[in-house]
């Protein structure tokens, strides 16, 4: 076990988690709610410290990240334990469950990195922020080889633990999953606007895109994406990609799955306020699709198609090696090198 950053000692051996915006008061063999850092005779302890539930090499647009050395694979790491108590999460095997780990240090994650030539570490799958100091370390590490640094969270974290990590972090997305309170009270267990804070300090060293899965009666409405896509702009900027994702029922969420159709009317409302809009997680290859493509990328200011993609299938086609337009020399917020 590994002693836990940002804890606060109390009375009767009680401990405060100061990590994200639950701040759990653990009393002593208590965990708090990612279930991961525990209360050991009055210091908090992480137990997932080096242990992965998941070492993959995907590719980068599986995170999804579009802007960020497409085309790539990325070293992929994942363990045990989130914040948040999503009822239609994913990998609730290992977020809200906890899965068969193997020992993986961060000297032999920067190693593992190497040998399958991967670009970056992209720290994924459950809520990595709830390994907070297993990926300070690594990423570390990871910088001083010369590589990059990814993070694929809900940006469920407080400020201070946030900007001591965001130094060594090149690339996020982050999962904002409504702009209505009571859409992350009633179906997360959290709120909103920590994860909007996140977004803008992370913004302001690295590249940000936003995940929105699109589920069915609960975050829908045409208000919903009108309001995502105000903010993004307005705060993150423009040329910040956001992507819709189409939700299917898993978990314990038993709503329909999203129609084309809303994805389309997300997709046309959010370009009106941002430069690159993608829909994911569904084919629209039988549907009568009113938009130039769900997941290529356009330039915004010619339109002239940069990158194609058909599934993980990625051509690189009118894009320069710093990023930008090779048609109209545009800039279009994506990091080549």
């Amino acid at each position: 076990m590994y002693e836990a950053l940002f804890s606060e000692p109390l009375k009767d051996t009680k401990v405060r988690c100061r990590i994200c915006p639950h701040n759990c008061l653990i009393t002593p063999d208590k965990t708090g709610i990612c279930r991961q850092r525990k209360n050991i005779e009055g210091k908090l302890y992480l137990l997932n410290y080096a242990r992965a539930t998941s070492i993959h090499l995907d590719p980068i647009e599986k995170k999804p990240l579009y802007h960020f050395f497409p085309g790539k694979n990325i070293l992929s790491l994942g363990t045990n334990g989130c914040n948040l108590a999503c009822l239609f999460c994913q990998n609730w095997t290992i977020s809200q469950e906890d899965g068969e780990t193997e020992e993986l240090t961060p000297e032999q994650a920067v190693a593992l990195a190497k040998q399958h030539k991967s670009f970056a570490i992209a720290y994924t799958y459950n809520e990595p922020l709830m390994w907070y100091e297993y990926v300070l370390d690594t990423a570390k590490l990871t910088r001083q080889a010369g590589l990059k640094n990814v993070l694929v969270t809900n940006g469920y974290i407080n400020p201070e633990p946030l900007n001591q990590l965001m130094p060594y972090i090149d690339a996020l997305n982050i999962d904002i999953k409504s702009m209505d309170d009571g859409f992350y009270h009633k179906l997360c267990k959290a709120r909103v606007n920590p994860v909007l804070e996140t977004a803008k300090i992370a913004r302001q060293t690295a590249l940000v895109e936003i995940t929105n899965l699109v589920i069915p009666g609960e975050n829908d409405t045409e208000s919903n994406f009108k309001n995502l896509s105000q903010w993004v702009a307005e705060h993150l900027g423009r040329d910040t990609p956001l992507h819709f994702s189409a939700y299917y029922p898993i978990y314990k969420l038993t709503n329909p799955p999203t129609p084309s159709d809303t994805l389309l009317k997300a997709h046309q409302i959010a370009k009106q306020y941002l430069d690159h809009v993608y829909l994911g997680n569904i084919s629209l290859r039988e549907t009568p699709v009113p938009i130039l493509s769900g997941s290529d990328t356009f330039c915004h200011k010619c339109q002239a198609k940069l990158i194609q993609r058909l599934g993980y299938n990625i051509k690189i086609l009118k894009l320069t090696e710093d990023g930008q337009c090779g048609q109209c020399g545009a800039k279009n917020n994506i990091i080549c090198r």
